[in-house]
């Protein structure tokens, strides 16, 4: 069983607590992977803007949004 301290005291943590630790845990680890994809998402569609505006091709709308002036 996992320790928890409340204050002073340090106890061992209760099924309920240790459930509700790990299924925040799970919570997090699922909200950093998804703004880690959403990161990437949105450096590709950069890097392919740049590279269209170099070489002079049209951008998709999407593209077009990522460019801030």
């Amino acid at each position: 069983m996992a320790k928890i301290q409340i204050n002073d005291e340090v106890r061992d943590m209760t099924a309920a607590e240790e459930a509700q630790r790990q299924a925040d845990l799970d919570a997090r680890a699922t909200q950093i992977s998804n703004y880690l994809s959403e990161k990437e998402t949105k450096d590709n569609l950069k890097a392919s803007a740049k590279a269209k505006l170099i070489a002079g091709e049209a951008l998709t709308e999407a593209e077009a949004d990522t460019i801030v002036l």
